[in-house]
């Protein structure tokens, strides 16, 4: 082996590493991560359920841990709302989410809130945030996106992508617009699957791709790719791996300068089939420049991606050309963090935005005794997690109901003599949800219906309460309205 040999082989695994967002278990850094970002790694995401968040005492301390040894873009999914990882993991967020921003519609309120969140961020030392999602949410039965979109209609969205986008960077963190091209017209979780978005050119640049150029024109810093296929554009590729999608899509039509980051390549949809580190080939030659690799991918998985890589690059299948143009990229967002001074926190905003946002149709009744709330079961999805949500936390003797037989029966015996609130979430995806809350107005009209994800199944006759999230603030909302307790 020459000395050129050598050199370049330093040089492709130099810009290889700077492209790899792995993540890690615990509160403090391992050693073999400290060493990566000592030799140029790009940075890390944070996942709440690996046990980097478990307070933000402790993310400010690892942050300052990771900044010793490099110069990494700490990233992590704080959407607010269902999607959250800062704390609200643990108690619900004190954000609502983006679908109650919609219903309140109020670009400068959603600005405030990501300006908000973006502060907290920035407090402990996390300088990209993987939001907004831009998703336009025309199905209905979308698995996946849901309240984390603003709305289903483009121009709706597109006012508030660029509302959350500037709220963002106004706090020195930067933003991330996903799922590009759009992951709103889907029923199928790419965390599962490669889900279709059954849209050419003409309809894409109509409806999904409008958020997308708001997004752009308000200077989004990064913009997320899904793993999704358009057939008449990427052909059965995932987006994430498409060179018709990122280069040809994003890059050329619609003129995008900034770094293309791919959502998470342990999810089905990007490597189910090729794996990880043969998925984050295709990725960069697509031209993606930053990979988020997943949870649970960790120094075994970013030593296998940078032997691919190496491979790739000698094989002649990925120009080191295109490392080098990712570098630049990345080079360029570090010199604009660098030049930001973090904002103030402005958490009244959220409780604000939640209030304002509660729908309710019918007179609301004046409860003599307090009254039962039961809770319905829904299973969340993979990138909501395992969040608290609910009327419980001003409800002490609220009850979980999966809607079994008899279960109807048990809540009524338990209401005699006192008002009854069902909370659902999502009820037009959950059958159980649905039969429970007819059988109960049937027995009992004067039951009040609170619905905490989209309101799109609506029983008849009821006074029903739509909260368009299940956050906290939400939650406290909704809790104040229905007079469970006093507003703050």
């Amino acid at each position: 082996m020459t000395t050129d040999d050598i050199a370049t082989t330093a040089e492709i695994a130099r810009l290889a590493r700077g492209t790899l967002l792995p993540s890690f278990t615990g509160a403090s850094a391992p050693r073999w991560l400290l060493d990566e970002l000592e030799l140029g790694l790009g940075g890390v995401t944070l996942f709440a359920l690996t046990g980097n968040v478990p307070s933000p005492e402790s993310l400010a301390a690892l942050t300052a841990q990771m900044r010793k040894a490099g110069d990494p873009f700490v990233t992590i999914d704080e959407e607010g709302g269902d999607v959250t990882r800062l704390g609200g993991h643990a108690t619900g967020s004190p954000y609502p989410g983006n679908a109650a921003l919609g219903a309140v519609d109020d670009p400068e309120l959603t600005r405030r809130i990501y300006r908000s969140l973006a502060a907290e961020l920035a407090e402990v030392g996390v300088n990209f945030n993987f939001a907004p999602s831009v998703d336009v949410n025309t199905a209905d039965d979308n698995p996946v996106i849901g309240t984390r979109s603003f709305g289903p209609d483009p121009e709706l969205v597109a006012r508030h992508a660029a509302a959350s986008v500037t709220g963002t960077q106004e706090a020195g963190v930067a933003a991330c617009a996903k799922h590009f091209p759009g992951h709103g017209a889907t029923v199928e979780d790419s965390h599962l699957g490669v889900p279709i978005v059954d849209a050419d050119l003409d309809l894409l640049d109509r409806r999904e791709l409008v958020p997308f150029r708001a997004a752009i024109r308000a200077g989004t810093r990064a913009v997320m790719t899904g793993h999704l296929n358009l057939p008449s554009i990427t052909r059965g590729t995932p987006a994430t791996l498409s060179p018709e999608a990122i280069t040809g899509l994003l890059r050329e039509h619609l003129g995008y300068p900034g770094v293309i980051v791919t959502d998470a390549l342990d999810m089905e949809g990007a490597s189910g089939a090729i794996g990880i580190p043969e998925a984050s080939v295709r990725a960069l030659i697509a031209g993606a420049d930053l990979l988020c690799l997943g949870p649970h991918e960790h120094s075994e998985t970013v030593e296998a991606t940078l032997a691919a890589v190496d491979e790739a690059v000698r094989t002649g299948r990925l120009p080191v050309t295109r490392l080098a143009d990712a570098a630049e990229r990345t080079a360029r967002l570090r010199a604009w963090l660098a030049g930001n001074s973090p904002a103030v926190v402005d958490r009244a905003a959220g409780l604000e935005a939640a209030r304002r946002a509660l729908q309710v149709t019918g007179a609301l009744p004046g409860w003599a005794a307090a009254p039962l709330v039961v809770e319905t079961e829904s299973s969340g999805n993979i990138a909501v997690g395992p969040t608290p949500w609910g009327l419980h936390p001003w409800a002490p003797d609220a009850v979980r109901s999966d809607g079994a037989d008899g279960a109807a029966d048990r809540v009524l015996d338990r209401a005699k003599g006192r008002g009854l609130i069902v909370v659902l979430r999502d009820a037009h995806r959950h059958a159980a949800q649905r039969a429970l809350t007819t059988a109960l107005l049937t027995a009992r009209p004067d039951t009040v219906v609170v619905e905490m994800g989209l309101p799109v199944w609506r029983p008849g006759a009821a006074v029903y309460l739509a909260t368009y999230g299940a956050a906290a603030a939400n939650a406290q909302a909704a809790a104040e309205l229905l007079g469970l307790t006093s507003a703050a």
